[in-house]
C-alpha cells in the first residue's frame, strides 16, 4: 500500500503557508533543494502537481488547495497522538522574549501547533529591541529570550545558557510596487538601539550614496506600513523578511554582511515546558 510522508507533507503545508520553498526551508531548517525535493516527491506519489508560480511565490492550484486541508488534518492527528501519549502532562506559563520582526513571521506558526500540543502552558509573549531583552533588567523577566546578536561580539560577554539558532543573512527590504531608486535612498528604520540600524549606518558612512531616514518605529508591522506608503526600505533578517516585502540587491546598495540569532533559555521553574518551546523554535527557525 502506498503510503505518504508526513515530514513531506509538513513540508507543504509549510510552502502552502509562506509562499515560497525558500522562506520554508527557512522555517523548517532546511535548504531549498531539499524542500523542492520532498514536493516533486510528492507530487510524483500522487500523480498531480501541487503548485503554480507568480513571480518568487508558489500558490497552491487547484489539487494543491484541495490536499492542503487534508495534510493539515493528518498532520494534526498526528501531533494530537504525540501530545496524548506524553509520559509526562507539561504545564505551566512561560515568558518568551522576542524581536518584534520575529514576533510578527516566527510566532504565527508556533503559537496555534504549540498550544495544540500543550493546551496547559500558558504563553506570555513581550517583543522589544534585542538590546532591551539581553539586558540584566529584563533578562531576568524571561524564561527563554530570543534575541540579535552582532557577530563581532565575545560570546563569552553573553549570558549563561544560551544557543546560536542561526547565523542569517543582513538584506534590504523594500516596497515591491515602489522599487529602489539609488538617488533616493530613504531609510525606515528601528530606533536606537537595534543591531539593524547600527549596522546599516556604519555601512552607509563608509559609502558615498546620499541618504536620510524618514520614518522610525520599533515594530516591523508599522515598518511594513511605512515601507509599502513609499517611505523608503530598511534593513531586517532574511528569514525575518515579511511577502509584502521583496529582497533588494543593487551596486549602489552596501552589503550588510551577518547576523546571528541565539536562543537564551534561562526557565528553572517550569523546565519541561521551557526545552519543548525551544525546540519548537529551533525546529522553525535554526537546525
Amino acid at each position: 500500500m502506498k503510503q505518504l510522508s508526513l515530514d513531506n507533507l509538513r513540508t507543504f503545508v509549510t510552502v502552502v503557508d509562506t509562499g515560497g520553498y525558500a522562506k520554508a526551508g527557512d522555517i523548517l531548517g532546511r535548504s531549498q533543494p531539499a524542500v523542492s525535493l520532498q514536493i516533486r516527491k510528492l507530487e510524483e506519489q500522487l500523480g498531480k502537481r501541487l503548485f503554480s508560480k507568480t513571480g518568487q511565490r508558489h500558490h497552491a492550484n487547484t489539487d494543491g488547495l484541495q490536499l492542503y486541508q487534508k495534510a493539515k488534518a493528518m498532520l494534526a492527528i498526528n501531533d494530537e497522538l504525540f501530545r496524548q501519549f506524553e509520559q509526562s502532562s507539561i504545564s505551566g506559563r512561560l515568558r518568551l522574549g522576542i524581536p518584534s520582526e520575529f514576533a510578527t513571521t516566527l510566532l504565527p506558526s508556533i503559537i496555534g501547533e504549540f498550544s495544540k500540543l500543550y493546551p496547559d502552558v500558558a504563553l506570555e509573549v513581550t517583543s522589544a529591541l534585542s538590546q532591551s531583552l539581553l539586558s540584566r533588567e529584563q533578562r531576568e523577566q524571561f524564561d527563554l529570550v530570543m534575541a540579535l546578536v552582532d557577530p563581532t561580539r565575545d560570546t563569552a560577554t553573553l549570558p549563561a545558557g544560551c544557543e546560536l539558532l542561526l547565523k542569517d543573512e543582513l538584506v534590504w527590504a523594500g516596497s515591491k510596487q515602489q522599487g529602489f531608486k539609488p538617488d533616493e535612498l530613504s531609510l525606515v528604520l528601528a530606533p536606537n538601539g537595534c543591531v539593524y540600524r547600527s549596522r546599516v549606518i556604519d555601512k552607509l558612512k563608509q559609502q558615498t550614496i546620499q541618504w536620510r531616514i524618514s520614518y522610525t518605529n520599533a515594530d516591523l508591522s508599522g515598518i511594513t506600513s511605512a515601507i509599502t506608503q513609499g517611505l523608503g526600505i530598511t534593513a531586517l533578517a532574511k528569514t525575518s523578511v515579511p511577502n509584502e516585502l521583496s529582497i533588494f540587491r543593487h551596486r549602489a546598495l552596501p552589503k550588510l554582511g551577518d547576523i546571528n540569532i541565539y536562543l537564551f533559555n534561562q526557565s528553572e521553574r517550569h523546565p519541561q515546558a521551557s526545552s519543548k518551546l525551544a525546540e519548537f523554535i529551533q525546529a522553525r527557525l535554526g537546525r
